[in-house]
C-alpha cells in the first residue's frame, strides 16, 4: 500500500469474489468525482465504499460533498436485505436531468448506519464517474451501482445470465 492506502502497481488486484456476504463497508480516502451536465457535482475523499460478493465496490458520498441542489428526491425506493430501504433522486445539472440516477439510505439497518443518507450514483447515468483519476465502468444491468476499475477484478453480478448468482 503506498501511504495514501492505495494499491501500487505490483500488489495484488481485488477479486470481488473475495469480498464477503453479508456485505461490509469501509471508508476510502480515495477521490471520488462524478461529473453530469458537463460539470462536477460530487466529489469527496471520506466516501465509503460497499463490498460484497460479486460486486464492483458501490462508492456512497458524504452529502456534504454534493452540490446543493442537485438532488431532487423521487418517490422510488429498494428494499435491500442488509442495508434497509433506499430513496432514489434524480440528479439535475443545467438543462439535464438524469431519472432515478442516485440513492440513499435515509434510515439503515444498525450495521450500516455509518453511510446514512451517504449518497451513491449509477456510473452509466452520469457524464462520468472517476476513483481517483481512473474513469469506471458501470456494473451491468440497471439496478446495481458497482464502480469497476483497473483494480478489480470480476466476473460481476449484472448481466442476465448472472441473476441467479
Amino acid at each position: 500500500m503506498t501511504a495514501h492506502g492505495h494499491k501500487s502497481a505490483n500488489e495484488e488486484r481485488e477479486s470481488v469474489w473475495d469480498y464477503p456476504r453479508p456485505p461490509r463497508y469501509e471508508p476510502s480516502s480515495r477521490r471520488i468525482k462524478v461529473v453530469f451536465g458537463g460539470v462536477t457535482i460530487a466529489e469527496s475523499s471520506r466516501a465509503v465504499r460497499v463490498l460484497e460478493t460479486s460486486h464492483p465496490p458501490t462508492y456512497y458520498l458524504p452529502p456534504d460533498d454534493v452540490v446543493d441542489g442537485v438532488l431532487i428526491p423521487t418517490e422510488r425506493i429498494s428494499i435491500c436485505e442488509w442495508k434497509g430501504a433506499a430513496r432514489y433522486f434524480h440528479v439535475m445539472a443545467g438543462d439535464f436531468t438524469a431519472e432515478n440516477a442516485a440513492w440513499a439510505y435515509p434510515q439503515p439497518t444498525k450495521e450500516f448506519e455509518p453511510i446514512q443518507d451517504y449518497v451513491a450514483f449509477y456510473a452509466h447515468l452520469m457524464d462520468a464517474c472517476f476513483v481517483d483519476d481512473e474513469r469506471v465502468q458501470a456494473q451491468h444491468g440497471g439496478f446495481y451501482g458497482g464502480w469497476i476499475t483497473s483494480g478489480i477484478d470480476g466476473p460481476f453480478k449484472g448481466p442476465p445470465e448472472t441473476l441467479g448468482w
